[in-house]
């Protein structure tokens, strides 16, 4: 389990990710070398297990975002492997996660815009094998998006 230390650490890396860990230490109200051995001892425990960078797609032109959410035909038992395999290779998927239930893939992805996103639909998302089903959910705006739990 983690000690009252080792949680303020981990709050004060989640407010700051990129801080150093001088800056992480003083926060957390240890000497940076107890900091750094701490964080190395998360780390090989797998508790933290890194850092990661957010990019703003919006600052980049990507200016659409979609959400694809999929129900495959589930007759074929390579239907989860082979759909998986092929949404892998679309350079504008940016996340995959699989589910149970009556939705068993989806798919997060972004677009110049709508005419981009017209193309890469027809071309690269329709062509996905082992499609039943497909729902398009068209982002609007992000309300939270929390990066972990409250430690």
């Amino acid at each position: 389990m983690l000690d009252d230390a080792n949680r303020r650490l981990l709050r004060h890396l989640l407010d700051a990710p990129g801080a150093p860990v001088a800056e992480l230490a003083r926060r957390a109200g240890m000497t940076p070398a107890t900091a750094a051995r701490r964080l190395e001892r998360l780390r090989e425990e797998g508790i933290l297990k890194g850092q990661h960078a957010v990019i703003n797609w919006r600052a980049l032109g990507y200016s659409v975002e979609v959400s694809l959410r999929f129900t495959l035909d589930k007759t074929n038992p390579r239907a989860f492997d082979e759909f998986l395999a092929e949404a892998r290779k679309v350079p504008e998927v940016t996340e995959i996660q699989t589910f149970l239930g009556r939705v068993d893939v989806r798919l997060s992805l972004v677009a110049r815009d709508m005419a981009h996103y017209q193309e890469i639909y027809r071309a690269r998302i329709l062509t996905l094998p082992h499609i039943a089903d497909i729902e398009a959910l068209m982002h609007i705006a992000p309300i939270k998006r929390a990066t972990g739990l409250p430690v």
